[in-house]
């Protein structure tokens, strides 16, 4: 495999890296409906404002969400859709995948 689609790989894999909490999963759910300030998401998924900062800083440096400054607050919003599609794709596999089957960490 010549390494320029070995990169590709690596790239696909920081990704899911940064991906890999259910905190980062929720908040990207979260800001396909719309983009949002920190403390509309400390409000909706219950977390302290340095959780949901440092999880935004995760998604931040992976290129998955950018920050708005609108007046003295900082709007998230996705950079765009695609890894809201993961994310649904990944949702509804992980709720399909486990019924009938013995359960396991993934199938609860």
């Amino acid at each position: 495999m010549p390494g320029e689609a070995i990169d590709r790989y690596g790239a696909a894999g920081e990704l899911f890296k940064a991906l890999s909490s259910p905190v980062r999963l929720a908040i990207v759910d979260l800001l396909a409906a719309e983009p949002r300030y920190v403390h509309q998401l400390v409000e909706l998924t219950g977390l302290t404002q340095p959780h949901v900062s440092q999880h935004l800083r995760v998604l931040r440096h992976a290129g998955v969400v950018r920050g708005v400054r609108r007046s003295r607050e900082i709007a998230y919003a996705l950079r765009d859709e695609h890894v809201a599609h993961i994310v649904r794709d990944a949702l509804a596999h992980s709720g399909e995948s486990c019924q009938g089957e013995p359960t396991s960490a993934y199938c609860k």
